[in-house]
C-alpha cells in the first residue's frame, strides 16, 4: 500500500531556505527479529535516521512468502501513524529516508524499492549513488526489464532479480549482481528467506549491525549509524566490512566477502556533517571529532576576538573546540528554529527577502558590540552565510570572522551527496579572500586539508575526499564527469 502525498513544492523550497550544506545523503534501516514489534523498531530507527533525509519514507516488511509496503513523501512522523504500522507486518523489515540523488524527489521514487522475482518480492533500501547507471540500465533492458522509477536504487533490485531468474540463489544471484554496479552503495536487502546488508568495495557511505542482546536467540540489527540502534536498545557489534554482505536468517549471520579487492574510503564529510554527532564511527562519537577538527582549526587560524559562536546545529561541536584551545569564551549567538526546515507552506515575499531568519535568528544582547568568531563546518554556495553575517552585524556585532572546520568544496560529489555542478561551488571559483569579501566577513579560513584528515588518528588513505581536491577513488565515466565537472582549473586555496 502507498499513499499518494501531494507533489513536494520547490526542491526544499531553496529560494528562501538554502543552506551553505552538501544536502544529506540517505539512511537505511534493516532488521531480522521474529518474536519483535520489527514494524515498530524500524520506524523508531528510521526516526533516529531522519536528518539523513527529509524528502520520502519507507517501510517494508516480510511475513513468509508476503511483503507489505508503505511508503510516502514527507518526514518520518508524516508518512507513518500507528494504523499504517499495524497493517504491516512480519519478521523482518526494511526501512529507508530519502535524499533524491538519482532520480527526482517524488513519490515512484520513493523507497524501498520493490520487485518480484521467482524465489518472490525483494525490498531494496539503498544510501548512496551509482556512476555506472547508464551502462547499467542498457544492460537490464537488454535482459527484458521495465522501470517503475528513475533510481539506481531500482536498478540494483531488477539486477539481482534478473539473476534469480536465470537460476540463482538469493545469495549467488546478489552477489552477481553487485559485481554489475560500479560506485557507492550501502544496501538493507528484504527478502522472504532473510535480511541483507551490504557495501561497495569502498565502503563510501557507513552500514553498522547491531544485536538485540536480550533475545535469545540473538537477533541483528542493520542501519546507517549507531544512532538508529540506540534509539531501539540494540547494541553496536561491528561496522559491514567494505566489499561485504552480510546474511541474517533463523541460522544467525553469515559473511560473505564479495568481492576480494576492497580498499576503503569512507566519505569524510559523514565525520565532519552528516552523521549525528552521537553516533559512533572510528571508534569514538562524532562529537569528539568534531571538538578536535574544531581545536585544530584554531590552532591554524586564531584571531583576537571576544567570543566564539557556532552555527547552529552541526558547526556547534568545532565551535566549543575552537573556544577551548583559544581560551575565548564560547556563547550561544543564533538559536535555531528546528521546525520551519520542510514546511510546504509558501512564506510571503518579505519573509523570503529576510530568508534566514525563518532558520536562524541571532541573540542581540549577546553579540552587541563583541568580535564574533564564527564556526560553521562548510560553505557549498556562500548565500546563506552572507545573509548570516548580515545578522550579526544587524545585530551589534563590530567583527565577524568566520572559521570552517573543513577545507573549501571544490568538486561535486557522484557518490550519493547532492552537490552543484562545479560552477557553482563558491570555493571552486573565488579565493579564500574572495569569498570573505562576498560573504561580508571581516576575515575567513578554512581548516587544512592535512589537518581534517589527521585529526581522525586513521590512515588518511581510508578516506574519501574527492570534494576538496578532486581525487575520485570509483573511476568516473567521462560522461558524467561533464556533467559536473565543468571547470578544468578550480581556485587553488
Amino acid at each position: 500500500m502507498t499513499d499518494n502525498y501531494p507533489s513536494t513544492t520547490e526542491k526544499h523550497l531553496e529560494n528562501y531556505l538554502e543552506t551553505d550544506k552538501p544536502e544529506e545523503a540517505c539512511g537505511v534501516f534493516g532488521i531480522y527479529a521474529p518474536e519483535e514489534d520489527v514494524t515498530k523498531l524500524t520506524y523508531f530507527g528510521l526516526y533516529a535516521l531522519q536528518h539523513r533525509g527529509q524528502e520520502s519514507a519507507g517501510i517494508a516488511t516480510f511475513q513468509d512468502d508476503r511483503v507489505y509496503i508503505h511508503k510516502g513523501m514527507g518526514l518520518v512522523s508524516q508518512v507513518f501513524n500507528e494504523s499504517i504500522l499495524q497493517q504491516l507486518t512480519g519478521n523482518i523489515g526494511i526501512g529507508h529516508t530519502r535524499y533524491s540523488t538519482t532520480g527526482s524527489s517524488q513519490i515512484n521514487n520513493a523507497q524501498p524499492a520493490l520487485v518480484e522475482t521467482p524465489l518472490g518480492p525483494l525490498a531494496i533500501a539503498h544510501n548512496g549513488n551509482l556512476v555506472n547507471t547508464q551502462d547499467l540500465k542498457k544492460e537490464l533492458i537488454d535482459r527484458g526489464c521495465n522501470f517503475n522509477s528513475t533510481t539506481d536504487s531500482e536498478m540494483i533490485a531488477l539486477a539481482i532479480a534478473t539473476e534469480v531468474k536465470s537460476g540463482k540463489s538469493w545469495l549467488k544471484a546478489a552477489i552477481s549482481a553487485f559485481h554489475l554496479c560500479k560506485g557507492a552503495f550501502s544496501l538493507t536487502i528484504g527478502t522472504p528467506e532473510g535480511l541483507m546488508g551490504v557495501r561497495d568495495p569502498h565502503g563510501v557511505r557507513p552500514l553498522v549491525i547491531g544485536t538485540l542482546e536480550d533475545i535469545n536467540p540473538k537477533r541483528y540489527v542493520l542501519a546507517s549509524e549507531t544512532c538508529a540502534l540506540d534509539i531501539i536498545g540494540a547494541e553496536y557489534l561491528r561496522d559491514v566490512e567494505p566489499g561485504e554482505l552480510v546474511w541474517i536468517t533463523e541460522e544467525g549471520m553469515a559473511s560473505f566477502h564479495w568481492n576480494q579487492k576492497p580498499q576503503r574510503k569512507l566519505c569524510i564529510f559523514e565525520m565532519i556533517y552528516f552523521a549525528r554527532p552521537d553516533s559512533i564511527m572510528e571508534g569514538g562519537s562524532l562529537y569528539s571529532y568534531r571538538l578536535k577538527i574544531g581545536r585544530q582549526l584554531a590552532r591554524e587560524s586564531l584571531v583576537e576576538a571576544d567570543m566564539v559562536i557556532g552555527v547552529p546545529d552541526s558547526g556547534i561541536p568545532a565551535a566549543i573546540g575552537f573556544s577551548q584551545e583559544s581560551g575565548i569564551p564560547y556563547a550561544e549567538g543564533l538559536i535555531k528554529n528546528r521546525y520551519v526546515g520542510r514546511t510546504f507552506i509558501q512564506p510571503t515575499q518579505h519573509m523570503r527577502e529576510s530568508g534566514i531568519r525563518m532558520k536562524l535568528n541571532p541573540l542581540k544582547d549577546v553579540l552587541e558590540g563583541k568580535r564574533i568568531i564564527m564556526v560553521d563546518d562548510s560553505i557549498v554556495r556562500g548565500n546563506t552565510s552572507k545573509k548570516i553575517v548580515k545578522a550579526l552585524r544587524d545585530s551589534g556585532a563590530t567583527e565577524v570572522h568566520m572559521r570552517i572546520s573543513s577545507p573549501p568544496v571544490t568538486h561535486p560529489c557522484f557518490y550519493g551527496i547532492d552537490t552543484d555542478n562545479q560552477e557553482q561551488l563558491i570555493g571552486a571559483t573565488k579565493s579564500v579572500a574572495e569569498i570573505a569579501e562576498q560573504i561580508g566577513v571581516d576575515s575567513l579560513a578554512y581548516l587544512s586539508w592535512e589537518g581534517m584528515l589527521r585529526t581522525t588518528d586513521e590512515d588518511p588513505k581510508t578516506f574519501c575526499s574527492a570534494c576538496f581536491t578532486g581525487d575520485y577513488p570509483i573511476p568516473l565515466p567521462d560522461k558524467l564527469k561533464r556533467s559536473k565537472l565543468v571547470l578544468e582549473n578550480p581556485v587553488q586555496v
